[in-house]
């Protein structure tokens, strides 16, 4: 058996899916928005964008649950950022704080956290009515937050990556 990778290995393997799944998101909605777009390829869209707020689901959760091993007990993502906001790392703990409730809106639908993040401003997370999403039984995400915005993966996974330098050097 081998080695299990690190935080930063498998935080690039899903840099490197997410890639994948932005020019296929990307490509995708070229089709779609050209002349005789399908339904097919609307339900291939959401297919794609679905697979996408996986990745950012699985990409934080595997942080936590490497990371966890910081702290004793209670809420990971909590500790942390009371952890980073005392050593003077204000803006990490936000950056970090602010994708902990947008994995949580992406898991959990609506409540608290979709709350918390309506009622602040933040360039990269932008949130779904419900209108705007479309309900499929088989999606395991709830589709609330807009994963396809420019930059989205790449800050979640710069975060990630400087607060696991944050932790293992502390």
């Amino acid at each position: 058996m081998g080695a299990s990778q690190s935080v930063p290995e498998l935080v690039e393997a899903a840099r490197s899916n997410a890639k994948l799944s932005v020019d296929r998101i990307s490509d995708i909605e070229t089709i779609k928005n050209g002349p005789g777009g399908t339904d097919a390829q609307s339900a291939e869209l959401g297919a794609a964008i679905a697979e996408l707020e996986a990745g950012v689901v699985d990409t934080f959760s595997m942080f936590e649950a490497r990371m966890q091993h910081h702290f004793r007990r209670g809420p990971f993502s909590r500790k942390l950022t009371t952890k980073l906001s005392e050593a003077g790392e204000a803006d990490l703990a936000e950056r970090v704080h602010q994708f902990y409730l947008a994995v949580n809106v992406l898991k959990h639908g609506k409540g608290a956290s979709y709350r918390e993040l309506s009622s602040t401003s933040h360039s990269l997370i932008v949130l779904k009515s419900g209108e705007d999403v479309v309900v499929d039984a088989s999606r395991k995400t709830s589709g609330l937050v807009d994963v396809t915005v420019t930059g989205f993966f790449e800050a979640l996974s710069t975060t990630i990556i400087e607060a696991y330098q944050f932790l293992e050097n502390k």
